[in-house]
């Protein structure tokens, strides 16, 4: 969505209540931010519709998976074209552990979070997939050694005024 949408109280405290807990039935979401159930659904709907809710998931514990391993990644591509970019945005999008993709400004052209059992499989993925491929000039990464914040919510306070909470 490259633009916003006007949102009143309810809807921001809507999705305040599905960021915490997606799972919320309607008739809960409807008791939690004080509307009837109707209302609480043709408003999830359309903010469903409108793209603002874009979907629903599980948040899964990546150790207890097996996936150690958290690695930021900063890719430089070898020339900058548009057929470049399309095939480094191919190949990104065929590696299941990258997490998150993000065109940047500045000394990289793209930054990358990625996700693995091991180092070996960084290894693998670094030097088999990125630096293998015809698009990547270079590759810096740099491992995660202990998360302190992660997922959190949207900042939705003041939205309803046009205008974010400051940080």
């Amino acid at each position: 969505m490259t633009g916003s949408i006007t949102l009143d109280g309810f809807d921001l405290k809507i999705l305040a209540a599905l960021q915490a807990d997606g799972r919320l039935g309607n008739q809960e979401l409807a008791d939690r931010v004080n509307l009837s159930a109707s209302q609480c659904s043709r408003r999830r709907i359309r903010l469903e519709e409108q793209g603002v809710v874009r979907g629903y998931r599980a948040d899964l514990d990546p150790a207890l998976l097996g996936l150690g391993v958290t690695v930021f990644t900063r890719v430089t591509l070898a020339t900058h074209s548009g057929d470049n970019s399309r095939r480094f945005a191919q190949l990104v999008r065929g590696l299941d552990c990258v997490l998150e993709a993000h065109a940047l400004t500045g000394d990289s052209d793209y930054l990358l979070k990625m996700i693995v059992p091991d180092l070996t499989a960084l290894s693998a993925v670094v030097n088999g997939a990125l630096l293998a491929h015809e698009s990547v000039a270079s590759v810096r990464s740099s491992i995660v050694l202990d998360t302190l914040k992660s997922g959190a919510p949207l900042p939705l306070r003041g939205l309803e005024h046009g205008t974010a909470a400051p940080p």
